[in-house]
């Protein structure tokens, strides 16, 4: 199974009078993450699922993603939410492989994408990967059980690759 962590694109500074879930995206940040969303179909880049995370700047960045047809299908999961649960998440993927899902797109943010994907790769968190705004880490999961440090690393990749 292809698993692709995908941060949220470039947001609005976090503002006093306004709560961080709501912060959206700039229009810079638009702009790019739509490039690189086009650039992620050029290289026929294709997702059974975007699942994102129910904050505002994750939304969008999910919804221009779905918008150029990188998948039909778009949820909002609270496991993806900061400092959300990968043990909760761990059971949703298992129940969603077990119905065929074979790539998944996760729309969340930093540190927690980061640090997920050092999980599924050594077993722990590290700290050692940074995944950049609208950066893809893209993972290979086995298709049987937890796939905590069984994982293979084939993409790390910061959004200037992208759109040059």
């Amino acid at each position: 199974m292809k698993l692709y962590l995908i941060r949220h694109g470039i947001a609005a500074d976090a503002a006093e009078n306004q709560p961080d879930e709501l912060r959206p995206l700039t229009d810079e940040g638009k702009r790019k993450t739509q490039k690189i969303a086009k650039r992620l179909r050029e290289l026929e880049l294709e997702f059974d699922l975007i699942l994102s995370s129910p904050l505002v700047r994750a939304k969008q960045t999910a919804e221009l993603l779905k918008n150029v047809g990188l998948s039909s299908k778009l949820e909002q999961s609270i496991f993806l939410s900061p400092n959300g649960d990968i043990q909760g998440w761990f059971d949703w993927l298992l129940k969603w492989q077990a119905a065929g899902g074979d790539s998944l797109a996760l729309v969340g943010h930093q540190p927690d994408l980061a640090n997920w994907a050092e999980l599924l790769v050594w077993g722990e968190a590290k700290e050692k990967l940074v995944l950049k705004k609208a950066g893809i880490i893209g993972l290979n999961l086995p298709q049987d059980g937890v796939p905590l440090g069984r994982c293979e690393l084939f993409w790390l990749t910061a959004p200037k690759f992208l759109i040059g």
